[in-house]
This record gives structure tokens, C-alpha cells and sequence, in this order.
């Protein structure tokens, strides 16, 4: 089942490093940065300012809808396959040109969230807040097609682990960085909303990082195909068509409707027991600052390292086989979990269950990107079919995890964890049946 690349074993290692070295990928790398940086500055930094600002803690929940634009991002993703941006686009190609809009935009809406007082007006804070989210899930459209349309076949899993890595420290830069910087400017004796909206600054200045990417980055070959498209079609005619098109195109596909339960199915082992880890961890007797330092430190790093070990094995191994040690691996490491249960509190334990428990999921998520980049393999499509893709993948998350408190109060912690581990067993059973119906031929090239 394992088809391997047949090079002595010290070649096939330099020539997986030498991949992530290639422009393409490190371009795709610095447009993680780009892309990992706002979410926090919406999200988890935003409510540390509000709470700070003395905003009641209703007010406070009600912020968690200000990150809708990014369960909903397919609704406009049609118009980013379709349309083209004016001026930018003619100079920079149809994906640059849209990908620079973007990055101007979430520059111009952070600038205008930090110019916002919490204290004064929460509404023009949510107005901002929802703003930058909106920019900031558009660009991950663009920089999602950027990223399967330049990359090679054998590159996507090297561009998403480098796309992992430098998201995550995107989003280290704007809560713990951003964090500090407060603090800093404070100390040197800026006033409380002046520190937060230099800090807030400070971050848009940081997406120069990602415009400075765009602008030395090469437009993807396959936009030539699609510009002549364009050339042939009125605008609006090519979004309705467009968005049609991604639908029919990809449910015409030989068991699609198959592929779409994989898609949703794959992850849900993760989902189910990433619900409740952090209520497990603190009803066990671990106190918040324990469970931040092991998630922050080792869990950071186990992420960043099993992404470019995910990176390995996509390279290493086919796409089947690679989706089904990913798979595996996923599903087995939250027993490690049941065993903490029963061990209570240990913190050596705990640091060792987050370690293998984030280093798997970074694997089996690099792999599993590999394969919804390989399932959008046409470009009039490419934005439009990546987005409703990963908008399924989040339902496990989202919607089939929402039991879990039911399932963990039924059960217990340590069988709850087992149960979280066979959760994986109906995407491994569809994998099969995939795989034994030649599915992934010619998604992925073969091993040489």
C-alpha cells in the first residue's frame, strides 16, 4: 500500500529539505505570516483590550460573531474566481491583483479597529473588529488558490507545512507579541488607549510583510487560461456561471458525494476531543497558567514540527497511504489523553500527551490539505471549490462536536477519549472505500 520514492535515503532527505527552499514555497510561506496574523486582532487580543477597557462581559460574548466572515467566505469567493480587480489585475496578474486589494484592505480596517475605543463606542469596535475579519477571510481565499495553483504536485504538502509554521507564528506576533508591545509602549508612559491603538498600528505594519510577498511573487501559470476566459465573458455572467460551475463541475465527479463525507469526516476525531480538552485539562486540578505553558511552549513547537513532518510524509509516501497513517495517527494519540485521566494530575504526562496530540493533528492536517488541494484542479474554479472545501471541513468541528459535553458526561473523561479515537473509524472506512475504487488516481502523482 506504501509506494515509497526508491532514492537512497540521504538524497530522498535533501531533496525534501531542498523543497522548502524553492521560491514558490517560500512564497507561500511569508502569505502564511500574512494570513495567521489577523485572526487574533479580531478575535482573542480584542477581547483582552475590551476586558481591560471595562466592557460588561456580555457585550464581551457577543464578539464571538464577529468572526462569521470566516465560516461563511465561500458566499464571495465566486466573485474572486470570476472577477477581475481594476488596475491591479492587468499589472499584477488575476490572483496578485486581488491578493494586494486584500492585504490594503486588512491593513486600512486593523489601523481603523485600533483608532476605536472600546470604552467609548463597542458598536464601532464590532464594526471594526468585523471588518478586519471580513478582510482578513478574503485574502485566505486568495492565498488558498495562490497556493494550489503555483504549487506543484509535489510541493503542496511542503507549501502547507511552511504555511502551518508561519501562520502560527503570525498569530504568536499579534496575541503574545502584541501583548507585550503594549505593555512596552506603556511603559514608556503612553496612555492606556494610545498604547493599545500604537500596538494596533504596529500589527498593519506587520501585513507589509505579506504585501512585499505579493508584489515579488510570480502570478500562477494556470491564470493564462483563465484570462482568456475572461476575455470571452461578461463579468457578471462569468461569477453566476463561475459559481455554478463550481458546484455542477465538482459533483459531476465520480463519487463525489463520497469525497465531500471524507472531507467532513476526516478531522472529526480531532474536533470531538479538541471541544473539551481545555475543560478536561482544568477539571483535573491543572491550573490555567499550566495548561497555557504546555499549549504556548512544547505544544507550539510539536505543531510547527509535526507540519513539516507531515510535509515528509506526503513526499515520502502516496496520497492514500499518507492519508491513512495521518488518519491513524490523529485517532491514537487521544488515548494518551484517557491515560491522563486516569493518572490525574501529572504534569509530565500532560506535557506528553500535548506534545504527540499536536504534533499528530499537524500531520494529518498537512496531508489532509494535500488532498483538498488536489481536488481543485481547475482554476476557474480553484477559490471558489477550496472554500466551500474547507467550510465542510469545519463542520465536524463546529456542528458534529457540539455533543461532546453530552457524550463526556455519559461516559467519563477516560472513555470519552476512546470514544474520540473511534471517531475516526468511519473517515478511515471511507478512505478505504475510496481508495479500493481507484479514487485518488490522478489526484496525485504516482511515487517514482
Amino acid at each position: 500500500m506504501i509506494a515509497t520514492s526508491g532514492k537512497p535515503s540521504s538524497a530522498f532527505f535533501a531533496d525534501t529539505l531542498a523543497v522548502y527552499l524553492q521560491r514558490r514555497v517560500l512564497v507561500v510561506m511569508f502569505l502564511g505570516f500574512s494570513s495567521g496574523l489577523p485572526l487574533a486582532l479580531s478575535g482573542a487580543t480584542l477581547l483582552v483590550w475590551m476586558t481591560e477597557a471595562g466592557v460588561n462581559l456580555g457585550t464581551i460574548g457577543l464578539f464571538a460573531l464577529v468572526g462569521t466572515p470566516y465560516t461563511v467566505k465561500f458566499l464571495w469567493a465566486p466573485l474572486i474566481d470570476a472577477l477581475d480587480v481594476p488596475v491591479l489585475s492587468h499589472r499584477l496578474g488575476r490572483r496578485r491583483g486581488w491578493l494586494l486589494l486584500s492585504q490594503l484592505l486588512l491593513i486600512a480596517a486593523i489601523i481603523f479597529l485600533g483608532a476605536c475605543d472600546p470604552s467609548v463606542s463597542p458598536l464601532v469596535v464590532a464594526a471594526g473588529a468585523l471588518l478586519v475579519a471580513a478582510a482578513s477571510a478574503t485574502q485566505d481565499i486568495i492565498v488558498d488558490a495562490f497556493r494550489v495553483e503555483s504549487l506543484n504536485e509535489n510541493e503542496q504538502a511542503a507549501g502547507m507545512a511552511s504555511y502551518v509554521a508561519a501562520y502560527r507564528v503570525g498569530m504568536l506576533a499579534s496575541t503574545a507579541g502584541a501583548l507585550f508591545l503594549v505593555s512596552g509602549l506603556q511603559s514608556f508612559g503612553f496612555s492606556h488607549h494610545a498604547a493599545w491603538t500604537g500596538g494596533y498600528v504596529v500589527m498593519a505594519a506587520l501585513v507589509l510583510i505579506g504585501v512585499a510577498t505579493t508584489l515579488c511573487a510570480a502570478e500562477p501559470a494556470k491564470s493564462a487560461a483563465v484570462d482568456a476566459v475572461h476575455v470571452r465573458e461578461n463579468a457578471w455572467q462569468r461569477v453566476v456561471e463561475g459559481a455554478w460551475g463550481a458546484f455542477s463541475e465538482f459533483l459531476a465527479r465520480d463519487m463525489a458525494l463520497v469525497a465531500l463525507a471524507f472531507v467532513i469526516l476526516f478531522k472529526f476525531t480531532d474536533a470531538l476531543a479538541g471541544a473539551l480538552t481545555a475543560p478536561f485539562v482544568i477539571d483535573l486540578g491543572f491550573s490555567r497558567n499550566e495548561y497555557a505553558a504546555i499549549i504556548k511552549g512544547v505544544g507550539l513547537a510539536a505543531t510547527l514540527v509535526g507540519g513539516f513532518a507531515g510535509g515528509f510524509v506526503a513526499r515520502a509516501y502516496s496520497l492514500p497511504a499518507s492519508l491513512w497513517l495521518g488518519g491513524a495517527l490523529q485517532a491514537v494519540s487521544n488515548l494518551g489523553f484517557s491515560w491522563q485521566a486516569v493518572l490525574g494530575h501529572n504534569v509530565g504526562w500532560l506535557t506528553v500527551a500535548i506534545i504527540v496530540e499536536n504534533f499528530t493533528s499537524a500531520i494529518g492536517t498537512v496531508i489532509f490539505v494535500a488532498y483538498l488541494s488536489a481536488l481543485c484542479r481547475n482554476p476557474l474554479h480553484t477559490a471558489t471549490q477550496y472554500a466551500l472545501l474547507t467550510a465542510l471541513a469545519a463542520f465536524g468541528r463546529t456542528y458534529l462536536s457540539s455533543g461532546a459535553g453530552f457524550i463526556a458526561e455519559a461516559t467519563g473523561w477516560a472513555w470519552f477519549f476512546v470514544v474520540c479515537a473511534l471517531a475516526g473509524l468511519p473517515g478511515l472506512g471511507l478512505l478505504a472505500w475510496l481508495q479500493q475504487r481507484r479514487h485518488f488516481d490522478g489526484l496525485a502523482p504516482a511515487k517514482n
